[in-house]
């Protein structure tokens, strides 16, 4: 087995992996599906292993395969971080940034802080990734993350934005409905929004809130977003950042004395990448705009609205 395997023969057996089929791979390279082919056999023969086999679901991964998939996504993700860092050389704040955050986050406060941003740089390529899992920074799988949890490598520069404060909501429609909650112990006579997928972090950030468990939801969703929006239809009682409520009138929060919480928020970003003039302007930008936000409630382009 040689070793002079080139980087575009692992990235067709990855696209063929990931969509299933040559013309799949094809489609999503850009390239022809006998280019595709011709590379999965090449590959094949350096490696002296079969990696697909025919079926009429399309391309199964071999064992082989299947063995092969974690150190081709590996260097996926070390290309794109290549090619982010060739994109950007230079003095000027120019090229493209990948930044991870929170379905809610991502959604619902980055989107004027990264305009802000575009505005100041117009060179600047910004990459946003919506996930609730943690993206891993330490191996550039982006280049800066907003997290709700303290960072734990040595090897990240993190700058902590400061608590960000939930409580229960319901929408107005709801209450006139159903009636105010008078205690926690009568949330068992609502129809509670809460989660699908019971997680550590789930777990542990309930200690206040017995009463939000699995078995207690009428409306049950593990995307933070519908969850929101579920909220604000008047489909139930919720949990919801306080300054997410603000902006709707029509939110209003519930049994503040009973029930608070905080979620502390972080920007961090690896250490390596703080005298990178793009991803520095960003970090900088992202720990302004966040701050704001967290206290007062408004970031770029918010007014913000009279409490309800």
């Amino acid at each position: 087995m040689t070793t002079s395997i080139g980087w575009e023969l692992y990235r067709s057996f990855l696209a063929v992996l990931q969509e299933g089929s040559l013309s799949g791979a094809a489609r999503a390279l850009g390239l022809t599906q006998p280019t595709i082919g011709r590379h999965i056999t090449s590959l094949e023969e350096h490696l002296g292993v079969a990696l697909f086999t025919r079926s009429q679901a399309g391309l199964l991964p071999t064992e082989a395969a299947a063995a092969l998939r974690a150190d081709a996504e590996a260097m996926q993700t070390a290309a794109a971080a290549l090619e982010r860092t060739a994109g950007g050389l230079g003095t000027d704040v120019q090229g493209a940034v990948r930044i991870s955050a929170s379905e809610v986050v991502g959604a619902e406060v980055l989107p004027p802080i990264l305009a802000e941003l575009r505005a100041l740089h117009p060179k600047l390529q910004l990459e946003l990734v919506l996930s609730n899992r943690l993206q891993d920074v330490v191996r550039r799988e982006v280049d800066i993350a907003v997290r709700m949890t303290p960072p734990q490598q040595e090897v990240l520069l993190a700058t902590r934005v400061g608590d960000v404060p939930l409580g229960l909501h319901a929408h107005r429609v709801y209450l006139d409905r159903h009636g105010v909650p008078g205690s926690l112990a009568d949330l068992k006579q609502h129809a509670l929004i809460g989660f699908d997928q019971e997680t550590p972090f789930l777990r542990s950030a309930r200690a206040g809130l017995s009463l939000w468990s699995r078995e207690h939801f009428a409306l049950r969703c593990d995307s933070d977003l519908a969850q929101l929006a579920l909220l604000r239809s008047g489909a139930g009682i919720g949990i919801c950042q306080l300054a997410l409520a603000q902006r709707q009138p029509d939110l209003v929060r519930l049994l503040p004395d009973a029930f608070s919480f905080s979620l502390t928020s972080w920007v961090v970003m690896h250490e390596g990448l703080k005298s990178n003039p793009r991803c520095r302007a960003v970090f900088d930008g992202l720990v302004a705009g966040l701050r704001r936000y967290v206290h007062h409630g408004a970031a770029p382009g918010h007014e913000q609205p009279s409490p309800s």
